[in-house]
C-alpha cells in the first residue's frame, strides 16, 4: 500500500513536471553537491573535460552572433558555469589538500597533465606564466567586459525613454502597424533587460578570478604545512608536488574562465552591430584594398631594415597584397553582375508630396504635449481611434503628428488632406475648467472657449482642480481637449476619408461567411464606387456601419427594386438599421425626444420637391426657408435647453432635405425618417415645427 501511494505520488510528479525543468534543477542540485561531497578522481576528470567542452561551446557561439540579443540567456550561463568552476576548484582543492603527499596525480589526470606541459620541469617558470594568464584574465579581459557591461547598461537605461517615444511617434505617423509597435517594445524591453543582466553577470567572472587566486594561495600554504608538518616529506617534494597540483587546478579553472571572459567581452562590445563577428570584422578591415596595399607596403619596408628578419614581414607584406588584389577583382565581379536599373518613366517630372488623411500640427509650445503628462498625445489619439471603430465600425486612419513653426507657440491645427480644417490654443501647464455657468465661476483663470463645442470655460492652474470640481466644472487637460476637437473634425468630415482602397478593404476583410453575399453583389448589382457612396452617406450622420451584414442584405434588395439611385439604396439601408438608430439616438430617460415637422412643413416643403423622385432638388422660396430655419433654431434650442437631445422626425420622402438644411445652419441634430423609428423604441414629443 506504501509502495503503492509513493508509486502514485511520483506518477503525479513527473507529470506535473517536465522533463527540461527537471533536467536543470537536478544538474544545478549536482553543482551545489560538489561542493560539499568529495567526488573520485575519474569524475572530476569528466566534470573538468565537460567546463573546457562548455566553455569552447560559449566563445564559439558568441563568434557567430549576428545581434548580442540572439544570446540573450548568457547572464544566466554566467552564473552556472562560474558556480561549475567554483565547485571544481573545490573538488580539487580537497583532493590537493588531503592526497597531494601521494604524487601529481592526486588530483586527477587533468590537473596532473596541465601542471606538467605548463611547467616543464621548471617550477619558476610554470609559475610566472601561470601568472600572467591569470593576470590577462582578471586585469585586461574580464575587468574591461564589465566595464564595457556597466556603461552599455547605464547607456540603454538612459536612452529607453527616447525609443519609447520614437516606436509611439511612428505608430501615430502610420510608418508602423500596432504589431510591429509590440514587437519593437517587447525587443526594446529585451534589451534593457539583457544589458542590465550582463553588468551583474561580469561580476561572477570577476569574482570567479578572485577566488582562483585565494584557492592557489591556500593550496601552496596549506599544502606545504601539510606536506612538511602531517606527512613528513621533505620541502623541496612538497614545493615541487603542491606547486605542480596548484598550477594545474588554476589552469583548468582559468583557461575555462579565460574563455567565458572572451566570450563576455566580445557579446557586450558587439553592441548594435549587425552580422557576425568575423563578417563585420572581414568587412570593416578588409574593405579598402587602398589600405591594404599601405600597410603591406610598410610592412614591406621594415622588411629591408638591418637587423630585422626578412622572411617574416615580406610574407606579411606578400599576404596583403594578395588580399587586396582579391578585394580588388572582387569588387569588379560585383559590379559587373549589378544589372543597370531600368530607365523611370517619371524620371524628370516633379512629384507632388503624399497627403496626410489626418494631420495635427503644433506650435513650439506644446510639443512637451507628445511625451508628458498622465496620458501622452500619441496614446489619446490611438485610444480615439480605437472608440471611433468600435462607434462607427470605421477604423482612422493614421494621425501624423508635427510641429509647425508658423503657429503661435501655444496653437494648434487639424488639417485633413493637407486643408485646415479646426485650429485652436491650448495652455499646456493649466487645466481647462468647462463650468455649467460661467458668471458663477469664482476662482482665477483666464476666459476662454472650449474648441471643440464652443462651450465657455476658463485655464486654471492645477492646483485650483479640486475646488473647480467642487463648483460641478468639468477639469480636462491639455491634451484630451485636442484629441476631443480632433474626434470632433474627423467625425465631422469622415465621410470624407472613406476612400474607395479602404472601401475595397472593407469588403475583403469580411469573413468568409459573407464573401458569397460580396460576390453576388459586387460588381453586378453595384459598384464598389457605389458601395462607396452608400457607406459615406451613412457615416456623414454618423450611422455607424459595424453591422456589415445587414448593410449588404439591404443593399442587396434595394438593388433588387425597379430604381437603383442612391439616395434610395440609402433610405432602405436606414430603415433596415432603425433598430441601431433608435438605440444610438436614446436619451437619459431611455426615449428618443422627437420634434416632428407639422403637415404644413410637410405639404410645403414635400410640394417644393422638383425633379424625378430619384433624384428630387428642393426648390424652397427665400421667405419660406428663411422662416423654416428661424423656426427650427427656437424649437431645436427650447429642446436642449430643457435638457433633451432633440431629433427632427420627418417622412422618408423629405428627410434628405431636411437634414440638408439642418447641415448648412450647423445645427447639430439628428434628422430621421418615421420608418427608422425601431417599433419597440419609446418616443417623446418636445417641440413642434
Amino acid at each position: 500500500m506504501i509502495g503503492d501511494s509513493l508509486g502514485s505520488v511520483f506518477s503525479r510528479f513527473r507529470r506535473g513536471i517536465p522533463v527540461g525543468d527537471a533536467s536543470l534543477g537536478l544538474g544545478v542540485m549536482l553543482l551545489l553537491g560538489i561542493l560539499i561531497v568529495p567526488i573520485p578522481t575519474f569524475l572530476l576528470d569528466f566534470a573538468l573535460a565537460l567546463s573546457f567542452t562548455a566553455s569552447i561551446l560559449i566563445l564559439l557561439v558568441s563568434l557567430s552572433l549576428k545581434t548580442a540579443l540572439e544570446f540573450s540567456s548568457l547572464p544566466t550561463l554566467l552564473l552556472l558555469l562560474t558556480i561549475f568552476r567554483l565547485s571544481l576548484n573545490v573538488a580539487t582543492t580537497r583532493l590537493i589538500l588531503s592526497h597531494g603527499n601521494e604524487g601529481a596525480a592526486a588530483a586527477g589526470q587533468v590537473v596532473a597533465a596541465f601542471g606538467t606541459f605548463l611547467m616543464q620541469g621548471d617550477v619558476l617558470v610554470g609559475a610566472i606564466i601561470f601568472t600572467m594568464i591569470l593576470l590577462v584574465n582578471f586585469i585586461v579581459i574580464t575587468k574591461g567586459a564589465g566595464r564595457v557591461a556597466e556603461v552599455s547598461a547605464r547607456f540603454y537605461l538612459d536612452a529607453m525613454p527616447g525609443k519609447q517615444m520614437a516606436i509611439d511617434a511612428d505608430l501615430s505617423s502610420g510608418q508602423i502597424d500596432e504589431k510591429t509597435a509590440r514587437a519593437r517594445r517587447a525587443e526594446l524591453q529585451e534589451e534593457i533587460g539583457f544589458y542590465g543582466a550582463m553588468d551583474g553577470a561580469s561580476k561572477f567572472v570577476r569574482g570567479d578570478a578572485i577566488s582562483a587566486i585565494v584557492l592557489i594561495v591556500i593550496n601552496i600554504t596549506v599544502g606545504l604545512a601539510i606536506g612538511v608538518m602531517r606527512t613528513k616529506i621533505s620541502l623541496e617534494n612538497a614545493f615541487s608536488t603542491f606547486a605542480t597540483l596548484t598550477i594545474g587546478d588554476g589552469l583548468v579553472s582559468q583557461i575555462p574562465a579565460l574563455l567565458i571572459s572572451m566570450a563576455a567581452g566580445i557579446v557586450v562590445t558587439k553592441g548594435a552591430t549587425e552580422g557576425k563577428v568575423q563578417g563585420v570584422l572581414s568587412g570593416q578591415l578588409g574593405a579598402s584594398p587602398g589600405l591594404l596595399i599601405i600597410a603591406g607596403s610598410a610592412v614591406g619596408l621594415l622588411s629591408l631594415l638591418p637587423g630585422l628578419p626578412t622572411v617574416p614581414f615580406l610574407a606579411i607584406a606578400v599576404l596583403a597584397g594578395v588580399l587586396a588584389w582579391h578585394q580588388l577583382n572582387k569588387r569588379q565581379v560585383e559590379a559587373a553582375e549589378i544589372p543597370p536599373p531600368p530607365p523611370d518613366p517619371e524620371a524628370g517630372r516633379d512629384r507632388p508630396p503624399s497627403l496626410d488623411p489626418v494631420r495635427v500640427e503644433l506650435g513650439y509650445g506644446l510639443l512637451d504635449l507628445v511625451s508628458n503628462g498622465t496620458q501622452p498625445l500619441p496614446e489619446q489619439i490611438k485610444g480615439l481611434r480605437r472608440a471611433m471603430a468600435s462607434d462607427l465600425g470605421f477604423v482612422l486612419p493614421s494621425v501624423r503628428i508635427q510641429d509647425n513653426m508658423e503657429l503661435g507657440p501655444y496653437n494648434y491645427a487639424v488639417a485633413l488632406k493637407d486643408i485646415s480644417a479646426g485650429t485652436g490654443e491650448l495652455r499646456p501647464m493649466m487645466m481647462l475648467a468647462i463650468c455649467p455657468d460661467e458668471r458663477e465661476f469664482p476662482l482665477p483663470g483666464e476666459k476662454t472657449l472650449e474648441p471643440a463645442f464652443g462651450l465657455p470655460a476658463f485655464w486654471i492652474s492645477p492646483a485650483q482642480a479640486d475646488a473647480a470640481r467642487s463648483l460641478n466644472c468639468t477639469i480636462v487637460e491639455p491634451a484630451s481637449v485636442l484629441t476631443t476637437h480632433l474626434g470632433e473634425v474627423v467625425k465631422d468630415n469622415i465621410a470624407e476619408l472613406l476612400s474607395y482602397a479602404e472601401t475595397q478593404k472593407i469588403l475583403s476583410d469580411l469573413p468568409q461567411e459573407q464573401q458569397r453575399l460580396v460576390a453576388d453583389l459586387v460588381p453586378g448589382s453595384i459598384t464598389v464606387g457605389g458601395f462607396q457612396r452608400v457607406l459615406q452617406a451613412l457615416l456623414a450622420e454618423r450611422v455607424s456601419i459595424r453591422d456589415m451584414p445587414t448593410i449588404l442584405e439591404a443593399v442587396q434588395e434595394a438593388c433588387g427594386s425597379a430604381s437603383k439611385a442612391i439616395g434610395t439604396i440609402v433610405s432602405h439601408v436606414r430603415m433596415r438599421l432603425a433598430r441601431q438608430i433608435s438605440d444610438s439616438l436614446l436619451g437619459a430617460g431611455g426615449f428618443i425626444a422627437v420634434i416632428p415637422l407639422s403637415p404644413e412643413w410637410e405639404d410645403t416643403i414635400g410640394s417644393s420637391l422638383v425633379g424625378p423622385p430619384d433624384d428630387s432638388q428642393l426648390v424652397l422660396p427665400q421667405d419660406k426657408l428663411q422662416e423654416f430655419v428661424a423656426r427650427l433654431r427656437s424649437v431645436v434650442d427650447a429642446a436642449v435647453q430643457a435638457g433633451y437631445r432633440p431629433v427632427l422626425l420627418t417622412s422618408g420622402r423629405i428627410r434628405s432635405h431636411v437634414r440638408s438644411i439642418a447641415d448648412r445652419i450647423r445645427l447639430n441634430t439628428p434628422v430621421i425618417a418615421q420608418t427608422e423609428i425601431h417599433r419597440r423604441a419609446q418616443i417623446k414629443v418636445v417641440g413642434t415645427i
